[in-house]
């Protein structure tokens, strides 16, 4: 069998399991997601990828669209070995895992993209994203840059959208106010925040927005979600 009939029947596979979810193997669904979606089905639901600085307000803006659409999106559960905070519970702020258990996913091949901040390695999985697509929903995620630089080399096509700070200042008080940064870790956050400010001024974001009114920068972003990523059309009189 040819390498375009295996890709062929792959995708056939998602295509079906897309209608009869508990037909979709972890195995099938890694193997579709490298096929090129593109051409074989433009109709495929792009995930909506969303990448900011700490503290930009991304958790806030992306509650109220899940509020708002919730069987429209689902939100996928990043790994990390990191330690929990306060309040934090496995499987719905994080899964939190071993170090030496996430290089090994990670070599293996697991994950759609993985990152290292302060230390500790995030990442979001190919189950993660296959859970959401059982469901029928569309993909939503939070990553850092090299995360966006990472899944924009696959053939997911995602929407990418930029939430900048309204400032360097304002960020700073923004994460002061979490009372969970120590001066150390306050430094890094701020100097990884100046590189993401100039990641999000590149062309690899389909939307860019200033979160410096909560309102209004929802409402931009709405906007943008309801007539791109679901398409909605709302007629003109």
């Amino acid at each position: 069998m040819s390498s375009l009939h295996v890709l062929k029947r792959n995708w056939l596979f998602y295509k079906v399991s897309s209608f009869c979810p508990n037909q979709l193997d972890h195995f099938h669904f890694r193997t579709a997601l490298r096929t090129d979606f593109s051409t074989m089905h433009p109709k495929l639901p792009r995930p909506l990828v969303f990448c900011g600085p700490s503290g930009s307000g991304k958790s806030t803006l992306v509650k109220r669209l899940m509020d708002d659409f919730p069987e429209k999106f689902g939100f996928t559960v990043s790994h990390t070995t990191r330690s929990p905070r306060p309040g934090e519970k496995h499987g719905q702020h994080y899964y939190f895992i071993d170090e030496s258990d996430m290089k090994t996913a990670i070599a293996n091949g697991d994950f759609i993209e993985h990152a290292v901040f302060s230390g500790n390695i995030y990442g979001t999985s190919f189950r993660a994203v296959e859970d959401i697509a059982k469901q029928g929903k569309i993909v939503l995620m939070d990553i850092d840059m090299q995360g966006v630089k990472q899944i924009k080399q696959t053939t997911l096509n995602p929407w990418c959208v930029f939430i900048h700070p309204p400032s360097l200042p304002e960020l700073k008080e923004r994460l002061l106010k979490r009372k969970t940064e120590s001066e150390e870790s306050l430094a890094r956050r701020l100097a990884k925040a100046r590189e993401e400010i100039k990641f999000g001024l590149t062309p690899n974001f389909d939307k860019t927005l200033v979160n410096d009114d909560l309102d209004k920068a929802y409402k931009e972003l709405k906007k943008f979600v309801e007539e791109n990523v679901l398409e909605i059309r709302i007629p003109t009189v």
